[in-house]
């Protein structure tokens, strides 16, 4: 009889007995343990996501109110399918958008199935883009990043509402900062729509998300909009799981209070043991473990030995993620740890010439984004591939975010780079 390798691997992982600081945000604590139970499908009294007129209706509608939103609708696909939605709607008929190079692939991937021409820009270059002729159909921006870090939001809004566009804004890793002090979600701060992953920091079973509207223009149609990319098969444990999470945060405006206070002790505790966070979200550390010598991936792993299981690390930092469900003790376990591993001997300090896996100069696109996809393709080592046009996003994942697009140029800059974070191969053309 076969095994069970990935169930036997996920109570391994359990049975460690970790500190939790990564997805979800529930942290296996905080839903009830009888969802399985509720794994049913559209019946009469159940209602139906794509054409929703009951409990589901009245459960989008609690969440609109919860966050302030024109409409709110669920998703069981992630915000991947958020994602897709708003650029349609934003976008029906093909066209331009103006993106910040820091996106994700899944919005590359929704801009080629739509046969978007996005505008490549760097994220401190986007005002003075917006500010400029250039014409585009829609802004779209992620904020904040898997760092935390967060653009500004009014300003970039107030410049596309002179423009006439909509922005839309990958909230996928901030749902909470509607909850925190200040207000930081973007779509308090202007945004059109924006996709919220509730399951990364909320209480919400993983693949559960919220597209937000917050202009009327997109209301008609966001629905069926939806039910263009979703499946026909949602899952009622996790909108049952959205559903109770709003219903909590009801009950406790206040959750993210306590959490943001521990966050803040940590973050002045490593500022003084030379672990600096980065991060602007104020639920989030993003610990740079360049000032000791060490990559993130060697923090991170530290932390593990020391009962702490962090969210992702890259080269140079390590991101640590907390929610309400996090317990004192697993604060404690932080601050314990990080304490040990600033008395490790000092290393040879890292080069800190680049943080991120972004390039210094944007290379040539050569072939529209839809084309390069689609088109038939053959992969390359990495150091054979500079001059050949790339077919498929390269990046690092996480943090996800592309270091080439297909139908870019693959400059020797970006072929080091994919060599950098470990790539071997590359998808061209």
């Amino acid at each position: 009889m076969a095994d069970s390798p990935l169930y036997n691997a996920l109570r391994r992982h359990l049975s460690l007995g970790r500190s939790s600081f990564h997805t979800p945000g529930h942290k296996n604590a905080f839903l009830p343990k009888d969802l399985l139970s509720l794994d049913l499908t559209e019946l009469p009294d159940t209602d139906s996501l794509y054409d929703a007129c009951g409990p589901i209706l009245e459960a989008e509608q609690n969440a609109a109110h919860l966050f302030g939103a024109k409409r709110t609708l669920f998703s069981t696909d992630g915000c991947t399918l958020c994602i897709q939605t708003m650029l349609h709607l934003a976008c029906p008929e093909k066209g331009k958008v103006l993106c910040s190079r820091r996106i994700h692939r899944s919005a590359v991937n929704a801009m080629a199935l739509l046969g978007l021409e996005p505008v490549w820009v760097k994220p401190q270059e986007l005002l003075l883009y917006l500010q400029s002729p250039v014409q585009v159909n829609a802004c779209y921006v992620t904020s904040p990043d898997y760092y935390g870090r967060v653009l500004d939001i009014p300003a970039l809004a107030k410049a596309c509402k002179e423009k006439g566009i909509p922005l839309l804004v990958d909230n996928a890793h901030g749902s909470h900062l509607a909850f925190t002090k200040p207000d930081l979600h973007p779509l308090h701060l202007g945004a059109s729509m924006t996709a919220d992953s509730v399951h990364k920091t909320l209480g919400v079973l993983t693949g559960g998300a919220l597209l937000q509207i917050g202009d009327e223009q997109f209301l008609k149609n966001a629905k069926s909009a939806m039910a263009l990319f979703g499946s026909t098969s949602p899952s009622y444990p996790i909108m049952a799981s959205i559903d109770l999470t709003v219903k909590w945060l009801y009950e406790h405006p206040d959750a993210f209070g306590p959490v943001q206070e521990a966050i803040f002790k940590l973050k002045e505790k490593a500022t003084s043991l030379s672990i600096p966070s980065i991060s602007d979200d104020p639920t989030r550390l993003t610990l740079d473990a360049s000032f000791h010598g060490y990559s993130g991936e060697e923090l991170a792993e530290f932390l593990r030995k020391n009962g702490v299981e962090p969210e992702m690390a890259d080269s140079r930092y390590c991101v640590l993620i907390a929610t309400p469900w996090n317990q004192p003790e697993d604060f404690e376990r932080v601050k314990k740890a990080l304490e040990l591993f600033s008395e490790l001997p000092q290393k040879k300090t890292i080069p800190s010439d680049s943080d991120l896996p972004e390039l210094e100069e944007l290379p040539p696109v050569v072939l529209p984004l839809r084309e390069a996809v689609l088109s038939e393709n053959h992969e390359l080592p990495v150091e054979e591939s500079v001059g050949a046009i790339c077919a498929e996003a390269a990046c690092p994942c996480p943090p996800g975010i592309p270091i080439v697009m297909p139908g870019e140029l693959i400059l020797p800059q970006a072929a080091s780079l994919l060599k950098d974070y470990g790539f071997s191969t590359v998808k061209v053309l």
